[in-house]
């Protein structure tokens, strides 16, 4: 399975060079493969206003939700080296509103160092657009 996922892994890798983080020098990088097979990478971005700043998670979500693209198929996130970084609760359920399936996650420490969860397990009983329409 590590081959379907190394750019993926990748962009991810990549994006988080860019993060904004001068309040916790803790950088994260995300990237966010899609139905149609394109990549979608973003960084955290913090702001002295704590509640604007953005997870890497949402800012790759959100770059693909504006050009047209709804529904992720795979998700690849980086932040501390020396272990696993988590998607936190608020991306956790801006994730279940563009998936349709349970996903693949990827967490990665480096390229050659990563774990594969299924979206259920990092997120159980989560609550979506799903659960409106019933």
């Amino acid at each position: 399975m590590k081959g379907e996922y190394d750019k993926l892994i990748e962009e991810a890798i990549n994006a988080r060079e860019f993060a904004y983080v001068p309040y916790s020098n803790f950088k994260v990088g995300a990237a966010v493969l899609m139905e149609d097979g394109s990549i979608y990478s973003g960084c955290n971005i913090e702001n002295a206003s704590f509640g604007a700043t953005n997870c890497a998670e949402r800012t790759a979500i959100f770059k693909a939700i504006s050009e047209g693209k709804k529904e992720i198929k795979a998700l690849a996130e980086i932040g501390d080296i020396e272990t696993y970084t988590m998607p936190c609760g608020i991306c956790r359920q801006v994730i279940s509103e563009f998936i349709s399936e349970d996903i693949d996650v990827i967490l990665i420490k480096n390229k050659n160092d990563f774990v594969i969860k299924k979206f259920s397990e990092i997120f159980p009983l989560s609550f979506s657009k799903k659960d409106l329409n019933k």
